[in-house]
């Protein structure tokens, strides 16, 4: 005698006009899920190959943009298999790993962020300590801990979330994120107090120490020659740049969960979108354009395909 499984279904309804448009959001994602796989891949790779590029700097950004395959990922795939499907829908359990991942990665981002400005205080404010301090046992517990920290912290929020009674089955969004806990009958105390405190420590204390290290950096670099200054400008306005897009995301992510107005779908699909593609698009471009030793390889990369 076969075991009945029971699978509870949530649906996706924050698509807009799907049935009208299938193929030409399909076509878009698909493209720019390509244009993230590629453009991220070939800076790791870069700098995989390259030995002047196995600097902690240029590790850290190698973690960022890998990082960046594995959140795209979580997300694009579902996304496409969902555009050709006549029912957007998900299971409980898969919507539970992609909030999982989608927040794991999100975090780690950030803290492979505060990493960076950890490397770039040192090399700037204590140059002379720096081969002593960023040494590769350092630069691999600052990486494990980066993906471990949040990995921890969502376990068991997931965990907690697992077996709560739903007493609604339609998300208004078109993943899993944050939305999904609306779906909760009652929603524990002990979930938003385990919320808040994943919050301030994968979020909150980061964000103050990346604050702390630039504002020490920019102290530093007031007071020295125009060189260092223009060295200083180079290495920690990209990371700066890829902070406060993130903070903003993430604010605008937990606070339209906490807010109970019924925003319109096409104003939340709008909202909604920059979360999953800004920063997967922009941290190659930033990298790539941006720092001199990676767009130098760049370029040699593209000439040389060019030329043959």
């Amino acid at each position: 005698m076969e075991e009945e499984v029971n699978v509870t279904y949530l649906i996706f309804g924050g698509h807009v006009e799907i049935n009208k448009y299938r193929y030409l959001y399909f076509m878009i994602v698909f493209i720019l899920y390509l244009l993230i796989i590629c453009s991220n891949c070939t800076i790791v790779y870069l700098i995989w190959k390259h030995q002047s590029l196995h600097e902690p700097m240029y590790i850290f950004i190698a973690a960022l943009l890998l990082n960046s395959v594995l959140f795209s990922t979580n997300i694009y795939p579902k996304l496409l298999i969902d555009f050709l499907s006549e029912k957007q829908i998900i299971s409980y359990q898969a919507c539970l790993v992609q909030y999982f991942n989608f927040y794991v990665l999100v975090d780690s981002e950030l803290l492979l962020l505060t990493a960076m400005a950890y490397d770039r205080y040192v090399s700037i404010c204590k140059p002379l300590q720096y081969p002593t301090i960023m040494r590769k046992k350092t630069i691999s517990i600052f990486l494990v801990l980066s993906w471990l920290f949040p990995l921890c912290h969502f376990v068991a929020l997931a965990t907690m979330c697992a077996n709560q009674k739903l007493c609604s089955f339609t998300l208004k969004v078109i993943f899993c994120n944050n939305t999904f806990l609306k779906l909760f009958c009652v929603t524990p105390k002990a979930i938003t107090i385990f919320g808040v405190i994943t919050l301030l420590n994968n979020v909150g204390f980061p964000v103050f120490f990346i604050i702390y290290t630039y504002t020490r950096i920019l102290k530093i670099c007031y007071r020295s020659s125009g060189d260092v200054r223009k060295k200083a400008a180079q290495t920690c306005l990209p990371p700066l740049l890829l902070l406060i897009n993130h903070f903003i995301l993430l604010t605008y992510d937990v606070i339209v969960v906490r807010l109970e107005y019924d925003f319109p779908k096409t104003a939340r699909l709008i909202m909604t979108l920059p979360l999953v593609v800004y920063n997967p698009l922009l941290n190659p471009i930033v990298y790539g354009l941006k720092m001199r030793e990676i767009f130098k390889h760049l370029k040699r990369l593209f000439c040389r395909q060019k030329m043959n």
